[in-house]
């Protein structure tokens, strides 16, 4: 069984050229193919820089796809019916057939918003379970995240998909704490650096897809001539589940 996978920080939709456009990020999910897309630094209803859209709902609405949203931030305004939020989003080919979410927030006493998208998806009879989430650049508050989250997929059973903005550099502390657990698809299916911050001219490996070891990775690429859609460049993979 083979399975596109993407990872997209997509910075509320706004390019290097400072306009916000979701055409463009719909354009560049569309134009991959991916089945299963995680992403980062996305709007609900949050502020006039995205038009107050619920720009996971839209993506989906616009690629003909599932999702679910996870808040890592939430704000009841009197001058606004929704609750305003800005968070992380899956978008899926496949049935999520569960989603909910984790706040980070708790473990440092909500210093900043964080959080992790915890689903599940079914692909035929076989369940996977996709997280998603955006770490701080805080060592301090990374490595208590980091602890919170490889504890929680401790207890799952299913195969694994582990994907976002980590804010963290290639064989760090913290990324051998992760790969110790999961593959870290880059690191056996990519061909250069992998650097995807800042889009324009990039020079850190920020954004990453984690596996459990029940996928073979066949390959991982970043996607590169899309500046102006993000500051971020997106990570796509090609995985095989061996069941």
């Amino acid at each position: 069984m083979e399975i596109r996978v993407m990872t997209f920080n997509i910075h509320h939709g706004k390019g290097m050229d400072k306009q916000a456009n979701l055409y463009r990020i719909a354009e560049v999910i569309d134009r991959c193919h991916a089945d299963i897309v995680g992403l980062n630094e996305v709007d609900n209803h949050f502020s006039n820089r995205s038009h107050f859209e619920d720009q996971a709902a839209w993506l989906a609405n616009q690629l003909k796809l599932e999702y679910a949203f996870s808040p890592s931030i939430s704000i009841q305004s009197q001058h606004v019916t929704e609750v305003r939020q800005y968070g992380n989003a899956l978008l899926s080919r496949f049935p999520i057939t569960c989603k909910k979410y984790h706040s980070l927030n708790t473990l440092y006493g909500g210093l900043e918003g964080r959080s992790l998208l915890d689903a599940t998806i079914q692909v035929h009879t076989q369940s996977f379970q996709i997280n998603v989430t955006h770490l701080s650049l805080n060592p301090f508050l990374h490595r208590k995240q980091t602890d919170f989250i490889i504890s929680h997929l401790d207890k799952k059973s299913e195969p694994i998909i582990l994907m976002g903005d980590w804010n963290m550099k290639p064989c760090s502390k913290g990324w051998r704490k992760v790969t110790n657990k999961f593959q870290d698809v880059w690191h056996i299916g990519g061909k250069c650096p992998g650097y995807t911050y800042p889009s324009l001219h990039p020079r850190s490996r920020l954004d990453y897809i984690f596996t459990s070891r029940d996928f073979k990775v066949t390959e991982a690429k970043v996607v590169t001539n899309i500046p102006n859609a993000s500051d971020h460049l997106p990570v796509t993979a090609t995985l095989h589940y061996k069941s």
